[in-house]
């Protein structure tokens, strides 16, 4: 049974992502992500004036005639979203990393479907969780939506390199892929991203919270790495230690923005606090400049 507080939360995110994806956005969303590539029609009698590069010839050879290969663009997209569920990436103030990952994933869902595009759903912690086969329709977004509060993981970690594998063995038709997550992964996943990269088109979307960065006002406190489990202690009415462990947490997040700025695979920041349907729309026209 779903509580009437989550019940809410998704009707509330289902309805703003329904109002959203009826305004300009839907518009720049289908302007930057159209369909890729070309897909195989007909075989076709060769004719005067055809470019002789389409020419089969193996086919030419077994009807003593010469045949050409005709394809049709292909309008429809596929959009698959790797959702981090693990400790780290629900951790937030009252689990606003968790909504924002689900209003996220649900404002791009509807663009697509809006554009007559599938979208799946990957779910991962430090093992894929659950894979979401991509379908068309509303009545599938919000099944996905339910999904992301309501799914209870068995792993605690992150594993990005094992996810982007699983996703490269299950979908093999080039298409859009959005993750969604803090990246806090210990493990070096760069190369698999970067691979997964040259086969579809990877966007990351880089959720932060106000709480990553910063110590209560004061206090000792007791830190556990949600993913770890390893402890250690900070004094946070001491002003060194606020301003070394900001600082520790920042470089980490510039770093990660950095790889991902050297490896060419495009990414959106996605902070709680920050108007999700702004950000989309600002990386939307960032994206479509860039592509013209």
């Amino acid at each position: 049974m779903i509580s009437d507080e989550i019940l809410k939360k998704i009707k509330k995110i289902h309805i703003k992502s329904l109002r959203l994806v009826n305004s300009e956005m839907a518009g720049q969303y289908k302007s930057v992500f159209k369909g890729s590539g070309i897909e195989f029609e007909e075989f076709r009698e060769y004719s005067f004036g055809d470019d002789v590069k389409h020419i089969d010839w193996k086919v030419s050879t077994r009807l003593n005639k010469p045949f050409i290969k005709r394809y049709k663009e292909e309008r429809e997209s596929t959009v698959i979203l790797l959702i981090d569920m693990s400790a780290s990436s629900i951790f937030g103030s009252l689990n606003k990393k968790i909504e924002t990952a689900a209003e996220t994933a649900s404002i791009l869902s509807f663009n697509a479907i809006k554009n007559n595009d599938k979208v799946g759903a990957i779910f991962f912690t430090d093992r894929v969780e659950k894979y979401i086969a991509p379908k068309k329709g509303s009545a599938h977004i919000w099944k996905l939506i339910k999904e992301i509060f309501t799914f209870k993981p068995l792993g605690k970690g992150t594993d990005i390199e094992n996810a982007v594998k699983y996703l490269n063995k299950v979908i093999r038709k080039k298409m859009f892929v959005f993750i969604i997550s803090d990246f806090l992964d210990k493990k070096n996943y760069l190369l698999p991203l970067k691979i997964t990269n040259k086969k579809h088109e990877v966007i990351n979307i880089i959720l932060s919270d106000k709480n990553d960065f910063n110590l209560p006002s004061t206090g000792i406190f007791l830190f556990s790495d949600l993913e770890t489990g390893k402890t250690k202690y900070f004094d946070a009415s001491s002003k060194k230690t606020k301003k070394e462990y900001e600082a520790r947490k920042k470089k980490e997040y510039f770093k990660i923005k950095e790889s991902f700025k050297k490896a060419k695979i495009d990414y959106i920041e996605m902070n709680t606090d920050a108007s999700i349907d702004t950000t989309l729309v600002k990386y939307f026209r960032q994206r479509e400049r860039r592509k013209s």
